[in-house]
């Protein structure tokens, strides 16, 4: 049983960003997926380094616009597009004055982190959903990479676990090397609040959860986990496998072993919630 349309929800993209192996991956994954037949959409951060003009970037009006409200404020959420030079994908891009058109990553500039990067990754995560919602496509497998994607995993399970389009999808999440050291504040159940998503989901770390906790919170809501990263804190792995989650660990970018990964998981799951 294979997973015929995957959705990636990352935080890098090569050529869009410096490169590095997350950049990498969040381009060579989705191409393969292409080649073997797979249906694909790709979504990243519009980050404040990403030239606009000279990546051929554009709004899609039809999809902009909405008003994602997170710790109680208003954010517009805008959606832009472009294709990868030379390549059949696409890349849809989360923007928004606040959070991402004239910010970076995890840290500024000067290395300074941003205060705000759990409210960042709690407006990504729902702008993307209300985008494929708009989209009218159903994933089968979605993707996960990166911190500000750690999330999605979240809501997909709690607020968004009726959905049309995502109640029977399963969800992979990478665990990746970041930047990040703060912790999410204590005010995390207030920017993660949407409907049934709340305080009740995180109670088990605490109510200020660090970077590890915040994975392992990714970990909790996911169907498979992914290891790209041999420095990973021992906990993470401990309750990967405590939670017993399928795990891979990929050190090599054998792309092979993601696309068999997202049919097993998606296969599981199939078995497990059979249809009426």
């Amino acid at each position: 049983m294979k997973a015929e349309k995957i959705l990636f929800i990352t935080q890098e993209i090569n050529p869009y960003v410096p490169d590095s192996d997350l950049t990498k991956m969040g381009r060579d994954l989705p191409l393969y997926a292409l080649d073997k037949e797979r249906e694909i959409r790709a979504f990243m951060p519009k980050w404040g380094n990403i030239n606009e003009r000279r990546n051929q970037l554009h709004e899609v009006i039809r999809l902009s616009g909405m008003n994602i409200v997170v710790d109680d404020t208003d954010h517009q959420l805008i959606i832009k597009v472009a294709s990868v030079t030379g390549t059949r994908m696409q890349v849809y891009f989360i923007d928004n004055e606040d959070f991402f058109a004239k910010r970076l990553a995890e840290q500024d500039r000067e290395g300074k982190e941003y205060e705000d990067n759990t409210s960042r990754a709690a407006f990504y995560a729902r702008g993307v959903l209300e985008t494929v919602k708009k989209l009218r496509w159903k994933p089968d497998v979605i993707h996960c990479q990166g911190w500000i994607s750690s999330l999605v995993p979240v809501y997909i399970k709690t607020a968004y676990a009726e959905e049309p389009y995502f109640h029977d999808c399963r969800v992979v999440y990478s665990v990746a090397e970041s930047k990040l050291t703060k912790s999410t504040g204590e005010h995390f159940d207030q920017i993660l609040d949407f409907r049934t998503t709340g305080a009740d989901c995180f109670k088990e770390f605490g109510t200020d959860l660090t970077p590890d906790d915040l994975l392992k919170l990714a970990i909790k809501y996911s169907d498979g986990v992914v290891f790209t990263t041999p420095n990973v804190n021992p906990s993470v792995l401990a309750y990967a496998e405590a939670v017993n989650k399928p795990t891979t660990k990929d050190y090599t970018t054998n792309l092979d072993a993601y696309i068999d990964f997202y049919d097993m998981v998606w296969a599981k799951g199939k078995k497990e919630t059979p249809e009426d």
